[in-house]
């Protein structure tokens, strides 16, 4: 163990790994996010602190339902005062926080933790066939269905209720930077216009995003597109560019939109690449609006798009986003927004270990261990020394 983990152990001797945790956390940070909107406001008990500790706890371990949650927390009622929480609570009292406290303090605070998890070099992934240094930024919207009768304010269709969690991944470090929550009904172009578009970064997104109006303001914002043309694309060539067919990419072209109402909402010209994937033995037609990088490239930068559609499987599958403590629009957020701060806390903690472990494997050992009094960088480091042990063991011996 290096002098680092030996600190580490020393500082978190005696303390529970779910305490462990909360340290990676600001609490002047927080604070200053709860005053913002008052969240404390005539609060005697059971603060915006409480809630938010109650919420994450219940994330971690995988709790179902609010009285899950409570029920968890009062079987270890002499452990709450090491967790923050001076005294019990009742299911009522969560669930009236969930619902009438500003979802928004959350949401604030969950930006404060993106910003430091993408500051951290530790959780760059490698993108070794991709030379660009832009910012890449992944863009797409996941559905969760709901209850109508239940969740009234959620339209979707006629007899079906859902939200959308509009979502913009970091693909650099698999962090999402913006997340916007609409009912089921709001078609997903339409976060195009609430969102700030970087200077020279990168936003991949599928055909569901192309309207050239908006498409035009992010060209305007000297930000890039990539995404997929529809099969009416109607186009005229300027010219073309020489391809290497070895690549995959069957034509590289310079052109300008034909239909005048499409000419009337983007008058440039864009970039129009052909590319043929051998292993899905699929073609693909890419626009984009950066005319200078490499056709192969911008192929790469689609096919990393994946990596969103694999962060909201993610989600759907650890944490607890599919069912819903609360009925209300802003008890619905407030649990989303604590997902996220769970996610990327778990992001944190495992750059700080420097692990191999994977972000499901650290939540699956930090779920059944909160009330552990290990040191957190001890249980990681046990479990992938067995699990690298049993890897030996089940490894076929000839000799």
């Amino acid at each position: 163990m290096n002098y680092l983990a030996q600190k580490r152990a020393r500082m978190n001797r005696g303390k529970y790994v779910f305490a462990q945790l909360l340290s990676l956390l600001d609490h002047n940070d927080f604070n200053r996010c709860v005053e913002r909107y008052q969240g404390n406001y005539r609060v005697r008990q059971f603060s915006c602190c409480h809630q938010f500790l109650c919420l994450s706890f219940g994330q971690l371990t995988h709790r179902e339902s609010l009285r899950d949650v409570i029920t968890c927390l009062e079987a270890h009622q002499s452990k709450l005062y090491h967790l923050g929480l001076t005294k019990g609570v009742s299911r009522s009292t969560l669930a009236d926080a969930n619902e009438q406290r500003d979802w928004r303090i959350y949401a604030d605070f969950a930006q404060i933790l993106i910003n430091k998890a993408r500051s951290l070099q530790g959780l760059t992934v490698d993108l070794s066939e991709i030379s660009l240094e832009n910012p890449l930024y992944a863009l797409d919207a996941t559905t969760i269905d709901l209850c109508l009768e239940v969740f009234w304010w959620a339209k979707f269709k006629k007899h079906k209720g859902a939200i959308k969690l509009h979502t913009l991944l970091d693909i650099r470090c698999q962090i999402p930077c913006f997340v916007h929550i609409t009912d089921g009904s709001v078609h997903d172009v339409n976060v195009l216009d609430i969102l700030e578009f970087e200077a020279d970064a990168f936003y991949i997104m599928d055909r569901g995003y192309l309207d050239w109006e908006r498409l035009f303001i992010i060209n305007e914002a000297k930000a890039f597109f990539v995404t997929r043309a529809k099969k009416n694309f109607a186009f005229t060539r300027q010219s073309s560019n020489p391809t290497d067919r070895n690549t995959g990419v069957i034509c590289d072209q310079l052109v300008y939109l034909k239909n005048l109402n499409a000419i009337k909402d983007y008058p440039q010209k864009i970039r129009r690449i052909k590319y043929r994937d051998k292993e899905l033995n699929k073609t693909y037609v890419f626009i984009t609006n950066h005319l200078d990088a490499k056709a192969i490239e911008i192929a790469q930068l689609y096919k990393n798009r994946w990596q969103i559609e694999l962060f909201f499987k993610w989600i759907k599958q650890h944490l607890r986003i599919k069912v819903f403590w609360g009925e209300t629009p802003n008890a619905v957020k407030t649990q989303v927004w604590v997902a996220v701060c769970t996610y990327v806390m778990v992001a944190i903690l495992k750059e700080k270990l420097q692990t191999s472990q994977t972000m499901n494997e650290i939540l699956q050992i930090l779920s059944v261990s909160v009330f552990d009094k290990t040191p957190v960088n001890q249980l990681i480091m046990n479990s992938a020394s067995q699990k690298s042990n049993d890897d030996r063991d089940n490894s076929l011996t000839l000799f």
